[in-house]
Formats: structure tokens, C-alpha cells, sequence
């Protein structure tokens, strides 16, 4: 089971009960920093991405090694679900942004080939790394951190967030429960200044 095979990060505040996440799988954001400051990473063709430029558009962020042995496949196999729901969408009216918790070892070519045999490296899905204290500066936006097991190996963070056009997070949710549908429509309902909630709530 996924559950046994990971180990999850610190997450923003108190892990929600079950009962509260409702069918979209997440739940809102409070009390969140900027998410898209002026910081400079480095994309899967190897060019710079300031974190700042993706204003405009609503932002789903994930956080995932190319070394990991099964879970952050699950998760870039769900976002692609979602990414594909979205269609041309992607890459005009919303983005994806996957930034690597190992860029120690995870540089653009690590990243490359691992989009691009998940059939992810499509227009408006970034793969980003940079240095270690700048990936560490972006994941304590989010409240999560990036942490080693005694052996070496990473953990995972199997939770995501979208981000609205202004770079406030709005919702967190929890990867494996998460649906993809309902993630679409809320990146799409905040693409349109639509108000999305978590919970039950959306189409």
C-alpha cells in the first residue's frame, strides 16, 4: 500500500481527519506565505524560470526526486491525469510546476528524462530545480521541508497545492485521495476568479 511505502514531511499545521478532506481530496490553505517570489530556478531544458513570472495564471505545485522508487510516479501519473483533463488549457490559462526535493542530484537532464518518459514534458508543465537552499526556501512556502532518511533515501511528499494567479495557495491535497477532475475544475474555476473552497463544494 502507498501508505506504508512513504514517509510523508511536515505538512502546514495539523494533518486534517479523514472525514474533513471530502471527495476533492484537499482542503483550504490558511495562513500561507507568497508562493511565487522572485526566485530563480532551473527548468527540465535548462532554462531559468523566475518563480515570479507564472503570475497570471493559477498553479498546481508538486514536489517529487526522479530516483524515487514508485510514489512520485503515482503522483506525476495523477497530475498527468489532470494535466490531460485540462488540454489545451495547460500552458495558456493554468501550469504545473513539479520541483525536485533531491537537486543534489536532480539536474535538468535527471529531469528531462524522467518528464519525458512519463510523458510529461508538455507545454506548461515545468520540472524545476536549483540549489539546495532555494529549493528549501520555496518548499518553507508551502510549510514542508525536505528530509533524508538515515540510508540516504528521500522522503515523499505526496501532497500538492494549487496556487492562484497572485501566488496565494488556496488548496492542499492529499495526492492518493485526491480526484482529478475536481482538481481541473478548480484550477479552472480559479483561472476564471471563481471561488473554490475544498471540501465537497465545485462540479
Amino acid at each position: 500500500m502507498l501508505v506504508v511505502l512513504v514517509s510523508v514531511v511536515t505538512l502546514i499545521g495539523c494533518r486534517r481527519p479523514a472525514e474533513d478532506i471530502g471527495e476533492r481530496g484537499g482542503f483550504p490553505v490558511l495562513h500561507i506565505s507568497d508562493c511565487l517570489p522572485d526566485i530563480t530556478l532551473v527548468d527540465q531544458h535548462g532554462r531559468n524560470v523566475s518563480l515570479a513570472s507564472l503570475r497570471g495564471t493559477p498553479v498546481l505545485f508538486d514536489f517529487i526526486y526522479t530516483n524515487c522508487p514508485g510514489p512520485c510516479l503515482l503522483l506525476t501519473a495523477q497530475m498527468k491525469q489532470i494535466a490531460n483533463r485540462l488540454g489545451p488549457k495547460l500552458g495558456t490559462e493554468a501550469r504545473i510546476v513539479s520541483i525536485t526535493v533531491d537537486p543534489e542530484h536532480d539536474h535538468p537532464a535527471q529531469l528531462l528524462e524522467y518528464a519525458s518518459k512519463q510523458g510529461a514534458d508538455v507545454s506548461g508543465w515545468l520540472f524545476l530545480t536549483g540549489t539546495p537552499q532555494q529549493i528549501d526556501d520555496e518548499m518553507a512556502r508551502f510549510n514542508v521541508i525536505r528530509q533524508r532518511e538515515p540510508d540516504g533515501t528521500v522522503d515523499h511528499v505526496l501532497e500538492f497545492f494549487l496556487v492562484d494567479a497572485n501566488g496565494n495557495a488556496l488548496l492542499q491535497y492529499l495526492g492518493q485521495k485526491a480526484d482529478p477532475g475536481r482538481v481541473a475544475s478548480d484550477v479552472e474555476r480559479t483561472a476564471a476568479r471563481e471561488p473554490v473552497t475544498g471540501g465537497d463544494s465545485g462540479n
